[in-house]
């Protein structure tokens, strides 16, 4: 009878254990690096924009390509990903179809073009018009491959060109991706086309993903010789329908002929066309996508501010000055707000006393909290339009005393005894 070993798997007691030697590890911890890893690749990647359309033939991978790069031209730091398993336009879009990746410890380096980090199943296959005919477990688990064994780095946005409809490759994003800031939806004016997009519409309303706005792309024609568009088909089918599904629009990309000939050529259309008014009108779809970068740095400005704070107090003989407006000098104090210490302190003279010269000074000053004995309601109303907050009622103690009690949260105020 065989002896169970000291883990109960079974063994006997001569063989190699469990957990020694040549055992691979059980599948649920490979599983849980790949999460890990996921998370720290995610982690690393500001925002995350799918692109996306429920009609084939729209020009999605163009609107996704000239996306990429025109966030890049802005100074972003951008990632191109292709989940378009079938028909991957990328590589040939940006003129890559002979780029191989290689791998750099241990990741899949992306190809760089144009300032751009790009990756697409169209650079794993030995023979570009090799047919990937998978199922869409295989496709999901590709798809998660390239957000968790790509080297992507530090990225502000990672655009995600996703194949037509609203099936696996998108789902897929959707899920392993969270959170993706939102969809940047694709179609042309024509009924045809509007009446399948609607369907993407409501897959991100479905899924609770964010519609960042739709693009009415080959809507109207730019003459390559004088410039002027032409309606050859109807404009503004796709406007009117993301007016009907209360979605934003970011704007109209005419058909020109410019577009075309860089796709082919595998030069990105705003990269050489820049002044033109297909570029221009590429620069007004990106405009919403910009502000998410903006509002980015406005939470961290703000959490800078919460952070390091100078705080200023009117003395008088070493204490705070009962009357505002009327001490001979101030005591500007820096603090650390997560430490709860002083970091500096210095004494100014203030300007000579008339109405609305001291919110200004205090605020050129970098004053974000003043802590006061009395101040009339006009003044505080002031500092409160320079981004000054006020604390009024504090007890005439030495400066060092107050801020220690209001980092402490302990500070006793009473009355405001000047309210004029």
């Amino acid at each position: 009878m065989t002896e169970k070993n000291e883990c109960g798997c079974g063994k006997s007691t001569g063989e190699t254990p469990c957990g020694s030697g040549n055992k691979q590890p059980p599948d649920h911890f490979n599983n849980w690096l790949h999460e890990q890893q996921l998370q720290e690749r995610l982690h690393r990647i500001r925002h995350k924009i799918l692109v996306m359309s429920g009609k084939g033939g729209v020009g999605k991978s163009t609107v996704a390509a000239n996306l990429a790069i025109s966030l890049s031209l802005s100074g972003k730091r951008v990632g191109l990903l292709d989940v378009d398993i079938h028909g991957p336009s990328i590589p040939k879009m940006l003129h890559l179809d002979a780029a191989n990746v290689h791998m750099k410890d241990g990741a899949i380096q992306p190809v760089i073009h144009a300032g751009v980090k790009v990756m697409s199943v169209g650079f794993l296959l030995k023979d570009r018009d090799d047919a990937v005919i998978w199922r869409g477990p295989m496709k999901a688990s590709v798809i998660k491959q390239f957000l968790t064994d790509v080297d992507w780095g530090d990225l502000d946005y990672l655009i995600i060109d996703s194949p037509p409809g609203t099936g696996d490759e998108p789902l897929s994003v959707v899920q392993l991706a969270e959170p993706v800031d939102g969809a940047v939806v694709v179609t042309t004016p024509q009924d045809v086309a509007t009446t399948d997009v609607r369907k993407s519409i409501k897959f991100c309303k479905q899924l609770q993903l964010p519609v960042l706005g739709v693009v009415e792309n080959m809507s109207g024609f730019v003459c390559p010789k004088c410039g002027e568009v032409t309606d050859i088909f109807k404009t503004g089918g796709g406007e009117k329908m993301a007016s009907e599904m209360k979605v934003p629009f970011l704007g109209r990309i005419p058909i020109d002929p410019a577009v075309g000939q860089a796709c082919d050529a595998g030069t990105p259309f705003v990269y050489h066309h820049s002044r033109t008014e297909t570029a221009k009108a590429f620069e007004r779809v990106i405009a919403p996508i910009l502000a998410l970068s903006a509002h980015d740095e406005t939470v961290q400005q703000n959490q800078k501010e919460e952070i390091a704070m100078k705080i200023a107090i009117p003395i008088a003989e070493g204490k705070l000055a009962m009357h505002f407006g009327h001490c001979a000098e101030f005591a500007l104090i820096d603090v650390d707000n997560t430490t709860k210490t002083i970091t500096g302190q210095k004494r100014l003279t203030p300007p000579p006393h008339e109405p609305g010269v001291l919110p200004r000074w205090l605020h050129e000053q970098g004053v974000t909290v003043i802590i006061a004995g009395g101040m009339g309601s006009r003044a505080q109303a002031l500092f409160a339009e320079n981004g000054i907050k006020v604390t009024v009622g504090a007890p005439s103690e030495p400066p060092e005393a107050l801020i220690a009690a209001y980092l402490a949260g302990t500070l006793q105020t009473g009355a405001n005894v000047c309210d004029h």
